[in-house]
């Protein structure tokens, strides 16, 4: 028997058994993610998958665009040979099209395989080894072994009686199958391939890839008693499928901020965490960046083993700031966040396991209806000077203007208070008919369900809706991003349908009307910090920018700005756990502002105001966007 004859009788046979035991594989991957709890289905992921492959994940890997072409051509040529492999060996439709193109795309695979191992030959620490230290061996196998039969095929090559070569050669092609077939389904560096496809097929956000904003945290029902995730069985079908996704990239690991300032937070270990919780068994074997400041100690877990304090350290949850700036940079489009928030929803409400001051400022919130306890009647308090409108607390019971102005927590905030009072003094310049609802605010429930409370988080919702309810305005405007996002994203659920507006994007607005006017700052070095609540969660960077544009500033833009903004630590109720790390992130974030030589930090948000006016001086000087054109406001606007 010749060795065509031997080939053309083995490898069909070899490539049958593969794609059995990749079957196999898949339907043992399935159940165990099926160990989850239900989530709905949309079957017409399964017919967008291929955009949401080749636009909306491709826009993120495309930011690194060595990685971008790379993959391009390792992924690329290897799902164009495999099928082709398929038609000439197993079809046997052996034509000189269906060879050459096959010869083209082994060549396009082969040079991306290199590109692979050069990046592998020296992997930036972000990158995870052991296992994924072969794929670059693996993808060359596989190319140059077809590659070599190929040739043999149309006769270029011919091995009759050289047996030895016939060994390898079919030992290779064993060891290519195995490891990008079989491999994909049964665990290796390839099962990103199988699991990263169904995962955006079934994504739990479908809305990410339609352009729609889907950053709101998903309610749950309070009446219930699965108050969020304690076991890796508590998360949704699709969570967990999420999670073998996972590249072990390290992207989101690169900026997270908790990591950067050596909290014990590492996103892509979380994530790996869940894995190995899923599947049962150890972290010994994990070999990226472990979490910063904690033992590290080998930990075990399996589908129904408790999560905190068992298969991870408790801290690792709490020093999450919720940026997004992992799912933000994740090429896999994992929801780390969602992931997070569901482990604290169990951490509060089932176990009380709120650290530092989390426990005492959920308190204040059912008490109080406002995080720091203070009296509910003294939230106007700092405006008595300005004649404000108040709904329904005027002679006429005044019912309705044109804008609902949120005031917020900043209203208990003398520094904060500065920013109202230019926002309030630029509203009247630009004749705006705005009323406040006074004490009948409540806060917005943000920091509640940051923290896991989302029992809080609702009832107060719930409440601000009631109120608004009864009043007839057009927008809701307000200063704070984080109200914002609540009321845009979050909000939504409970059924407020009211047009909100962050301040920037209203004043903006205002500006390109003629209704207000503005003079010219004389040069500044100034830069512009981007909040992550109204940056990478509701896409707003243009407003800001435009009107420090208009008042004559030029922005030194930071190194990591607008979508890759570094977070300033003040979100996710990451100020009150106050988790211990080697460095503030708000230190951290000014640093970057100081490397760009910057006398102001201009910001849009009171949190990032209260976070980076507490770094130590001599640092650059912090100003709302409000503050800065109130300096420079023309009076007669309108």
């Amino acid at each position: 028997m010749s060795s065509n004859e031997l080939i053309n009788q083995v490898i069909p046979l070899l490539l049958v058994i593969a794609f059995l035991l990749a079957l196999l594989g898949g339907l043992k991957r399935v159940m165990i993610w099926r160990q989850g709890q239900a989530s709905a289905i949309y079957w017409s992921g399964l017919l967008s998958m291929p955009k949401r492959y080749l636009v909306d994940l491709h826009h993120v890997v495309a930011r690194d665009k060595y990685m971008a072409n790379t993959h391009v051509a390792t992924g690329g040529g290897f799902v164009v040979s495999i099928f082709l492999i398929l038609i000439i060996y197993l079809f046997e439709l052996q034509f000189n099209i269906t060879i050459g193109l096959l010869s083209l795309s082994l060549l396009i695979m082969t040079i991306g395989a290199l590109f692979v191992w050069v990046r592998r030959f020296t992997p930036p620490p972000n990158l995870s080894k052991g296992k994924w230290q072969r794929l670059p061996k693996s993808l060359l196998i596989f190319s140059l072994s077809f590659s070599m039969l190929t040739l043999i095929l149309v006769g270029m090559i011919n091995i009759d009686s050289r047996y030895l070569m016939l060994v390898l050669l079919l030992f290779a092609i064993v060891w290519g199958l195995a490891e990008m077939v079989f491999g994909m389904t049964w665990g290796g560096p390839m099962k990103h391939a199988f699991a990263g496809a169904l995962h955006l097929a079934f994504h739990r956000r479908p809305t990410r890839f339609n352009g729609g904003n889907s950053t709101g945290l998903i309610p749950i029902k309070v009446d219930t008693n699965n108050l969020g995730v304690a076991k890796p069985s508590d998360f949704k079908w699709n969570q967990l499928l999420s999670f073998d996704a996972c590249v072990e990239c390290g992207r989101c690991e690169k900026v997270c901020p908790a990591f950067a300032a050596g909290q014990p937070l590492n996103p892509k270990k979380l994530v790996q965490d869940m894995v190995v919780g899923m599947v049962g068994g150890s972290d010994a074997k994990y070999s990226g960046s472990r979490y910063p400041s904690s033992d590290n100690e080998v930990r075990s877990g399996s589908i129904n083993s408790i999560i905190v304090d068992g298969l991870i350290p408790a801290d690792t949850i709490w020093a999450c700031t919720t940026c997004r700036a992992c799912v933000e940079e994740c090429p896999m489009m994992i929801e780390h966040v969602d992931a997070i928030v569901d482990m604290r929803r169990f951490e509060t409400l089932q176990n009380g396991n709120t650290p530092g001051k989390g426990a005492e400022i959920l308190e204040n919130l059912i008490f109080t209806d406002n995080p720091n306890g203070h009296a509910p009647q003294s939230r106007m308090h700092w405006a008595a000077d300005q004649n404000l409108m108040l709904f329904g607390n005027q002679p006429n019971q005044t019912m309705q203007a044109d804008v609902l102005l949120w005031i917020g927590d900043a209203a208990f905030d003398m520094r904060n208070q500065r920013t109202l009072v230019a926002l309030i003094q630029l509203l009247r310049a630009a004749k705006v008919d705005f009323a406040v609802l006074g004490d009948a605010e409540c806060d917005c429930g943000d920091v509640a369900r940051r923290l896991g409370d989302e029992v809080t988080f609702q009832r107060l919702a719930v409440a601000n809706i009631n109120t608004m309810t009864k009043y007839q305005f057009k927008t809701i405007v307000t200063a704070d991003p984080h109200v914002f996002h609540c009321f845009s994203n979050e909000y939504g659920a409970f059924g407020l349908s009211t047009p909100v507006v962050h301040h920037s994007t209203f004043l903006a607005q205002l500006v390109k009307q003629k209704r207000l006017r503005l003079g010219t700052h004389t040069k500044l070095d100034i830069t512009y910090h981007d909040p992550c609540y109204l940056g990478r969660y509701n896409g707003e960077y243009d407003a800001p920018r435009y009107l420090l544009a208009e008042m004559g500033l030029h922005i030194k833009e930071m190194e990591r700005s607008q979508s890759r903004s570094r977070c300033c630590g003040g979100g996710g109720g990451a100020p009150i756990t106050d988790i211990a790390g080697e460095q503030r992130i708000a230190d951290m974030r000014m640093q970057d502002a100081q490397d760009v030589a910057a006398k102001i930090v201009a910001v849009a948000c009171p949190q990032c105001n209260l976070m980076l006016e507490g770094v130590v001086e001599p640092r650059p000087e912090v100003k709302d966007i409000a503050e800065l054109m109130q300096m420079v406001l023309i009076e007669e606007s309108v």
